[in-house]
């Protein structure tokens, strides 16, 4: 299971706290330092049955500054996923990311609800 973070976000600090209290193991990736690429992103999306614009971090200054609120209606899937590749900060985080599923941001019940041992 592959943890995509920025370490000095609090969001992610709590989402690897509660994987590690639930004794799930993880490989934990800087987005900001490692960015996903484009192929990666594609992937996730398509495997995560979400709308491409819940991969977007709407709460970020970089989002923001690019006034992509108004910019994203008109790009294409594929203008979106190229833009997403090109700075992890742009990336809604944390990501995870598993062959059977794709969560962005932490939400603990969608988690739990996910990852709920049997």
């Amino acid at each position: 299971m592959l943890f995509l973070c920025y370490p000095k976000c609090s969001t992610c600090q709590k989402a690897r706290k509660w994987l590690e209290e639930q004794g799930i193991s993880f490989d934990e990736r800087d987005i900001k330092q490692n960015n996903p690429t484009e192929e990666e992103l594609r992937t996730w999306y398509k495997r995560s049955g979400l709308p491409l614009k819940r991969f977007f971090n709407t709460s970020g200054m970089q989002y923001k500054a690019l006034n992509l609120k108004d910019k994203l209606p008109d790009m294409s899937e594929e203008e979106q996923l190229v833009l997403l590749a090109t700075d992890g900060m742009l990336v809604k985080r944390p990501l995870l990311v598993d062959e059977g599923f794709v969560l962005t941001g932490f939400k603990q019940a969608e988690w739990e609800q996910i990852l709920k041992k049997d």
